[in-house]
């Protein structure tokens, strides 16, 4: 045993000492304290490192490279809902923030960036997401341009079905209403975007454990260059996408859906960021961080900071509930057990 940690650790509040033994935590006498506020670190649930741009080849040293911008902003575990990387079972790299993979992008005629993802049919759709979550997810793209239709229902169904069954979980990709509407009633496990998702289906979000990952960030730098967009309708699409997904991550908390933060774009290791986002969205402040923190990791199915968890944690020099500003600023990082920062 040899590093130590201690500091007033975040939801609880509370005083906590650890000591590093390998990759776990050890609780250890807490009558001393470094002075930090703690957080199990940071969570990025929609990202895609590995690739700058959609075309892109996997690029392992750009997977590295996105990977360690992650760990120096305290995100110490990250999701990875649809990847270039054609090794479904790549082992975790011990230097670099946990990774939940998620297969390839699994996208349907008419659907998707042209000639990018797995291409299937609809019909081959359910066998393709059970071999593709062997990593323990799959991505569908549920829906893709506004006046397209999405994915069929009795699909999506059996396609999560088959993946529950396999004892795996799917991601869709949704921006439509219609999109949207079929993968909650299909009982999808995330929403990836959400833009057009109709309130009316909260409750049943909420009550299936479908989670949503309104990736925020991502539409906000789209938004920003609408006026030099080609396709008016498409514009305006987005626009009004935009502008309900604010009042949609309100509602979706106070039905009692998990949200989580997922940015979904370049650099990497801006949850911070979409965190800010979440808050100006009207989520509770605390309930934001844990949104991209404790909240996503037990999600994820990883513990926090408990006697016997993993020993990632990331530390700040103010309460971050007070200022998350400071969320962009880690004084102390430690991933696995090693001393980052």
């Amino acid at each position: 045993m040899g590093v130590r940690i201690s500091g007033i650790a975040l939801p609880a509040r509370e005083p906590v000492s650890f000591v590093v033994d390998g990759e776990f935590l050890r609780a250890a006498d807490a009558s001393t304290s470094d002075g930090l506020w703690l957080l199990p670190g940071l969570v990025d649930v929609h990202s895609h490192p590995g690739i700058e741009a959609p075309g892109d080849v996997y690029d392992h040293e750009v997977f590295r490279r996105h990977m360690l911008a992650h760990r120096a902003a305290g995100v110490l575990t990250v999701r990875s809902p649809g990847s270039a990387d054609p090794v479904l079972d790549r082992p975790d790299d011990p230097d670099l923030p946990r990774l939940a993979r998620g297969g390839r992008w699994l996208a349907t005629p008419g659907r998707f960036f042209e000639g990018y993802g797995r291409r299937v049919t609809e019909e081959d759709l359910p066998r393709a997401a059970v071999e593709d979550s062997v990593s323990g997810w799959c991505k569908v793209i549920g829906d893709w341009e506004p006046d397209d239709p999405p994915v069929p229902l009795d699909v999506l169904t059996a396609t999560v079905e088959a993946v529950h069954a396999a004892g795996g979980r799917v991601a869709v990709h949704c921006q439509t209403a219609e999109g949207c509407r079929n993968a909650v009633l299909a009982g999808a496990d995330s929403l990836e975007h959400g833009m057009h998702l109709d309130h009316s289906l909260l409750p049943r979000m909420a009550a299936q454990g479908t989670a949503f990952v309104p990736t925020l960030t991502t539409f906000g730098k789209t938004v920003q260059n609408l006026g030099n967009a080609k396709n008016p309708r498409r514009a305006e699409w987005i626009r009004s996408g935009w502008e309900h997904a604010f009042p949609t991550v309100r509602a979706a908390h106070e039905a009692g859906v998990t949200v989580l933060t997922g940015t979904d774009t370049q650099p990497c290791g801006e949850v911070a960021g979409e965190i800010a986002w979440l808050i100006e969205a009207g989520m509770p402040v605390e309930a934001a961080i844990g949104a991209g923190s404790w909240v996503a990791r037990e999600w994820l199915g990883l513990p926090g900071l408990v006697d016997g968890g993993f020993a990632d944690v990331a530390g700040y020099d103010a309460d971050p509930a007070e200022d998350p500003g400071v969320l962009s600023r880690p004084t102390r990082i430690v991933l696995r057990g090693n001393e980052i920062r």
